[in-house]
């Protein structure tokens, strides 16, 4: 999957890729390795610290391999008028909210929700100074995006499609397959 991953990255024009490894794993070639932390954000930091000066920085999960090129694109660009941009599909289906006994206390409207995403697109200093936060808060983000949002800055959601899903089940895995071997980044 990180292959594909970074596929798309180089298709896109970027070719100073930095990726967080398990310990004693390689990145793949033409790749900067960083070990990975004990959180997304610690992997994140330390990816953060071994990339080039450059000001706008793509934060990508290889968990999402059928990623578009187009997707770091659009990201990027957004960046015009933000300090964070995120890709995103839209929820197609009706969320309820429910407490702790499966009561449902309200139904959300699904015109104003989003499924976040990886590309997400930051200004390298808005994200350094997100990331610099205590432990229990860099442990509690399930995205980078939300550390900027918890620090003032702007995000801006740039529209994505439900194909690139995250993998995280033996069957996501199997479509993930499917789709990857018919198409080419």
């Amino acid at each position: 999957m990180l292959e594909w991953s970074v596929a798309a990255l180089r298709a896109a024009g970027i070719d100073k890729i930095v990726v967080a490894v398990p310990a004693g794993e390689a990145a793949p070639e033409g790749c900067v390795g960083v070990e990975g932390g004990a959180t997304r954000s610690e992997s994140v930091r330390r990816a953060l610290a071994a990339a080039p000066p450059d000001d706008a920085i793509v934060v990508h999960d290889a968990a999402r391999p059928l990623v578009r090129p187009q997707h770091f694109a659009d990201a990027l660009a957004a960046l015009r008028d933000a300090d964070a941009a995120i890709v995103a599909a839209r929820v197609p289906d009706t969320v309820k909210e429910a407490g702790d006994d499966r009561l449902v206390t309200a139904t959300l409207d699904r015109s104003r929700l989003w499924a976040i995403q990886t590309p997400q697109a930051f200004r390298r200093t808005v994200l350094e100074r997100a990331l610099d936060c205590d432990a229990t808060t860099l442990a509690r983000a399930t995205d980078d995006a939300w550390l900027v949002e918890q620090a003032g800055g702007t995000v801006r959601i740039v529209e994505s499609t439900p194909e690139n899903f995250k993998v995280t089940t033996p069957h996501d895995l199997e479509v993930a397959g499917l789709l990857l071997g018919e198409r080419r980044v």
